[in-house]
């Protein structure tokens, strides 16, 4: 049985809160209470949560930045555990010995120079690495789940390393992103991972390099086993430190040109339609602007719901029916949520 008090000793670290609106954390700005909310920062304290409320057979929610999350106006009857224990830290240890630092923190990185043998033996030894033979001329980045994606990418560019550029904008954390093979711009996950540790169902933790992640659009096999992600890491090659920074650049200002990030949301809604765009559907079933109450399809981009003001789950999910039921009129095309529902 869960016990508080119990919880609190584990947790050490972490922040425990009791009834806290979910709205405050997700960026849809939509949600209800959970029974208890803990953001926690260190992967230890992480592991102790995550094992505790497993053996008492508790009802919980592990999530990131919250930004591909809806959550129902009653709230979470459960526990909500946050890997975004510390807000916009930013902990980068650059690492030229022949040893690997292991990760402590869900927001730390470790970045590692092409040419340090000791490293790429340590995560081939540590299971990481499918094939080592072929990545002693590559850069490795070692970072924890509950880094932002945005200051990650943000780390990798300021190092001179290429094929991270389109996670830059991306508004989630590593753990989420991985988990889904996120993706933008001809960019995904899978195209850099070399491979990650992760929470099991059962509480154990153990590593699946990139052959054993089953990675295709929008999902994995952590997401379709629900293992949660404590670190990845990932292989880059090296390139113009100002080329990268300014492709980045380049891409925030188009994200900013053509979508909605003005307004709460939780990305683009739906999954893309095999041979399909979303937003483009939406659009010519003529639903660009539709609205209820505060919620209403983007007029900037129709692949976006977005919350203009107080919306609500009731309001949004109304407007997500309606969407499915007309793209299938229109175009005869099932529209599938990218979108958690809690």
């Amino acid at each position: 049985m869960f016990q508080a008090n119990i919880l609190k000793e584990i947790a050490r670290n972490s922040e425990i809160k009791k009834d806290e609106p979910m709205s405050l954390h997700t960026t849809f700005r939509i949600g209800g209470p959970a029974d208890y909310y803990i953001e926690t920062c260190y992967i230890e304290d992480f592991i102790n949560i995550v094992r505790y409320l497993q053996k008492e057979d508790c009802q919980y929610f592990i999530m990131g930045n919250g930004s591909n999350l809806l959550v129902h106006d009653e709230g979470y009857r459960g526990i909500v555990v946050s890997t975004r224990g510390v807000k916009d830290s930013n902990i980068v240890n650059q690492n030229t010995d022949n040893g690997a630092c292991v990760i402590q923190r869900l927001d730390e990185v470790n970045i590692y120079h092409a040419g340090n043998n000791g490293v790429v033996q340590f995560f081939e030894d540590n299971g990481y690495l499918a094939d080592a033979s072929s990545l002693k001329t590559k850069n490795f980045v070692h970072a924890g789940g509950g880094i932002l994606l945005s200051r990650l990418a943000n780390a990798i560019g300021e190092n001179g390393l290429a094929g991270f550029e389109f996670a830059s904008g991306i508004p989630g954390t590593l753990g989420g992103a991985v988990a889904m093979n996120a993706g933008a711009y001809g960019g995904e996950m899978r195209d850099v991972l070399e491979g990650v540790r992760v929470i099991t169902n059962d509480g154990s933790t153990k590593v699946l390099n990139k052959t054993m992640l089953d990675m295709g659009y929008r999902t994995s096999i952590i997401q379709k086993e629900n293992m949660v992600v404590l670190d990845a890491l990932f292989t880059f090659e090296t390139g113009n430190r100002e080329q990268v920074l300014g492709r980045m650049k380049e891409l925030n200002q188009k994200r900013r040109e053509k979508q909605p990030l003005e307004h709460g949301s939780a990305g683009s809604t739906f999954k893309r339609p095999e041979g399909h765009f979303a937003g483009q559907l939406i659009q010519e079933a003529g639903l660009k602007g539709y609205r209820c109450g505060d919620v209403m399809v983007s007029g900037k981009h129709s692949g976006f719901v977005v919350n203009v003001g107080n919306g609500t789950f009731k309001q949004a999910m109304d407007v997500i029916n309606h969407v499915k039921e007309e793209v299938m009129k229109h175009s005869c095309v099932e529209m599938e949520l990218e979108v958690k529902i809690l």
